[in-house]
């Protein structure tokens, strides 16, 4: 909760970190997009437990995202017992259930065929952890009152590829699940008004046959997803 008296402006020194070469620059930046490329969604997952301190440390890696008004405006819920797990499960299956029944329209339940979903979810299940991430419509002061949040579908945004990334880099797989609608999260959680269901992530290992749509390796080419402004310079 945010104190009024911490709201004052004072320049601190940057923080110490690397300072690279070009070439060293070059090679870091190549060595970080082949690691990712190593990054994919899955629907098969290992009921291996996952320790809890490695998605608290994910967890404060994604809370160091860059925010409106560094407002934070972000909560994320990490489930590990079964029982809650199953319940979000159930509720999910069956907004799932209306998309694919007709609710989501023909033109986008076609755009998912080639990824090969439905309406049965036991990742839900068998993932040792969800995540559920919220957005903060606003937030309170510590005196209780209000104060409205900034850019908050973009904040939470950057804070959630943080938490993918994070997850990555401690060697999990995770899936983003978006049921619509995902009001049922709020009540199974216990989040207040002010929190918005944005996603759940399903996070843990890879079972040993786990597999991706084909579709997925298909990535757009650089000259497809950057424009570059450059004058005369490289």
């Amino acid at each position: 909760m945010v104190a009024r008296k911490d709201l004052t402006y004072e320049a601190l020194p940057l923080p110490e970190r690397q300072t690279l070469s070009d070439v060293a620059s070059i090679e870091a930046a190549e060595a970080f997009h082949a690691f990712m490329k190593q990054r994919h969604t899955i629907r098969d997952f290992q009921e291996k437990p996952v320790p809890k301190a490695v998605i608290e440390a994910c967890v404060k890696a994604a809370g160091s995202a860059p925010s409106g008004a560094n407002h934070q405006p972000w909560r994320f819920v990490a489930i590990s017992d079964p029982e809650v797990k199953h319940a979000i499960r159930l509720a999910a299956e069956e907004e799932e259930r209306a998309f694919y029944e007709g609710g989501g329209g023909d033109e986008w339940i076609k755009a998912l065929e080639p990824l090969g979903t439905g309406p049965e979810k036991p990742h839900l299940d068998v993932a040792p952890w969800l995540i559920v991430i919220f957005a903060q419509r606003w937030g309170e002061f510590d005196d209780g009152t209000r104060y409205k949040n900034y850019y908050v579908p973009e904040s939470v945004g950057i804070a959630t590829g943080f938490l993918i990334t994070a997850l990555h880099h401690a060697g999990l797989c995770s899936l983003t699940h978006t049921p619509n609608p995902m009001k049922f999260l709020n009540g199974l959680l216990g989040r207040p008004e002010s929190e918005k269901p944005v996603m759940i992530l399903a996070v843990g290992h890879a079972a040993p046959d786990a597999t991706i749509p084909k579709v997925a390796t298909l990535k757009k080419p650089l000259d497809e997803i950057l424009t570059v402004l450059s004058g005369d310079s490289d």
